[in-house]
């Protein structure tokens, strides 16, 4: 239950403090009076996304207190403790708008974000603005009534889900069968350039290797030339022959120079292993240099056939193997495609079955549904002087989606003998009040959690009917707190609590104010909502009546 509404520096309002109650609490004023701003203000510290700009002239910040009494059970304790807040009897929401339109919010003496604000504000405040009959004209939002009324949260997430699963499956069917289409066009080219690179079948590093090896054998006769009279001059009669002789000479005479020549014997026999170790080097380099000359020709052939490849596909040649496998890779994806379109084929299948069955489920259960609304809306259309109306919840099929294949429409006759029709076409303003008041009623499960506010639930009735309604919110006020905005003197003189709402102009400034009213002002109040500015005896009596 709301318990205070502090409000500082909003709009045209500069202090106000309100003490609600308990039962019906009812609000009256002028049109432009500032119950709109009231309004407003609440929604503000509840985190309701309104008017950008809310600082009243002149000051530096606005500022929205409100304290709600929380009963043990209330679901706002839960949200409290998951966002880690302190917790009690008592709930206390403050919330700033900086003139640079900063938002700053508290809970509890505890800042939190604006999300922990709606999701408290859901538990706490149900608003009906005067403009939500609007809604009832719009058939696309009878099902969500019907929905809300129903309980199918758990039945529209199952729904939800096999529709995501079902469209999910088409996506993943239609992709392939693009990608098939797409392979299948380029089928020949795929079959006939596997062959092709399966015949050559290039290999990493071939191209180079075979190039090295080409420019080897196209210079191996000049080299060949020059490296054989390197090892003639190294070998046989050459160096190694003059070093050998060399090298008995002086081991000959070294036994008569002390010692002299060791040194020098020693280097000439490392001289002589390194010259052997070369010579074979050499030797070696000739027999490599030996080549058929039809080698030549095989290897340019290779090479030429490898560098053609890869001008054709226009890849360089050493990624031709990597083409390969892709091209490779493609060709078995079109053989695989065609089983592979069979199982999404049967993915898909499974998956629109399931959904079919949850939709199925979903559409029983809201025909079961439209039955009870209608005999409830029914039972609250009487005592709201239209006990003579019929109302009935229509299900019929409509296009699938995620929240089902039905259509809803709400469709009804005000008067005997009339013929029923949607209700936007039958309904006229007072009537489509009433009919969302009963709504309203129907829908609303637990009274004594949230308190309900009715911003002119009754506009365009008058006389009994608007006694009528004012009764009907008196009756649903005894369940918890009900707060309605209204022009209506029958209403107004129904509640329990009663303010009035009114505006001055104070050193230039223009100012709202909250006055509570007592028993003489109330039926001053009454009184000017019947007559107008001027404010009769006759008025007055007829004030007093309405009050009883």
């Amino acid at each position: 239950m709301l318990r205070t509404l502090d409000i500082r520096d909003m709009l045209i309002i500069d202090r106000l403090e309100l003490a609600f109650q308990p039962g019906l609490n009812v609000l009256t004023g002028e049109t432009g009076a500032g119950k709109s701003i009231l309004l407003d203000s609440l929604g503000f510290v509840l985190g309701w996304r309104g008017r950008a700009e809310l600082v009243r002239a002149g000051a530096e910040q606005g500022e929205v207190v409100a304290e709600f009494d929380l009963p043990p059970n209330h679901p706002a304790h839960a949200i409290l403790q998951d966002a880690g807040l302190p917790d009690g009897d008592e709930l206390i929401l403050r919330r700033v708008n900086r003139l640079d339109g900063r938002k700053t919010a508290w809970v509890n003496d505890r800042r939190c974000s604006g999300d922990v604000l709606r999701q408290l504000s859901e538990t706490l405040v149900e608003l009906h603005g005067q403009h939500d009959d609007r809604g009832l004209l719009n058939p696309r939002g009878h099902r969500d009534v019907l929905d809300m009324f129903a309980e199918a949260d758990a039945l529209k997430v199952k729904t939800r889900d096999t529709w995501a699963a079902a469209s999910s499956a088409r996506r993943d069917l239609a992709k392939a069968e693009k990608a098939l289409a797409a392979a299948r066009a380029e089928e020949d080219f795929l079959r006939h350039a596997v062959e092709e690179l399966d015949l050559l079948d290039p290999q990493p590093g071939e191209e180079a290797e075979l190039d090295s090896r080409r420019r080897m054998m196209q210079g191996a006769e000049k080299v060949r030339e020059d490296v054989s009279r390197a090892h003639s001059a190294l070998s046989g009669d050459g160096a190694e022959s003059a070093m050998g002789d060399a090298l008995r000479w002086l081991e000959g005479a070294a036994q008569d120079t002390s010692g002299q020549l060791d040194a020098p014997i020693a280097a000439l026999e490392r001289a002589l292993n390194e010259l052997a170790e070369a010579s074979d080097g050499i030797e070696r380099c000739i027999q490599a240099l030996d080549f058929n000359p039809h080698e030549l020709e095989v290897t340019e052939e290779r090479l030429f056939a490898i560098r053609a490849m890869a001008r054709k596909h226009d890849v360089v040649p050493e990624e031709l193997g990597t083409f390969a496998n892709d091209l490779r890779a493609r060709l078995n994806a079109l053989d695989a495609g065609v089983g592979n379109i069979a199982e999404l084929q049967a993915q898909l299948a499974t998956a629109e079955a399931a959904y079919n069955a949850a939709a199925a489920k979903l559409t029983e259960h809201r025909r079961k549904a439209a039955g009870r609304l209608d005999k409830s809306v029914m039972r609250e259309l009487a005592p709201l002087k239209m006990e003579r109306a019929v109302f009935e919840t229509v299900v019929s099929e409509g296009e699938a989606g995620p929240d089902g294949r039905d259509a809803v429409e709400f469709v009804v006759a005000t008067n005997p003998g009339a013929p029923a029709g949607p209700l936007a076409k039958i309904a006229s303003g007072g009537e489509l009040s009433r009919f969302l008041l009963a709504l309203k009623v129907c829908l609303t499960n637990d009274i004594g959690e949230v308190t309900v506010i009715f911003d002119e639930i009754d506009r365009g009735v008058g006389g009994a009917t608007a006694d009528a309604v004012g009764r009907r919110l008196k009756a649903l006020a005894q369940q918890g707190q009900v707060l309605v905005v209204t022009h209506s003197p029958q209403v107004a003189a129904l509640g329990a609590h009663h303010w009035r709402v009114e505006k001055s102009v104070e050193a230039g400034k223009t100012l709202s104010r909250v006055v509570p009213l007592g028993a003489d002002a109330r039926v001053d109040e009454i009184a000017r909502m019947v007559s107008g500015d001027t404010i009769t005896e006759e008025a007055r009596a007829a004030a007093r009546a309405l009050l009883g």
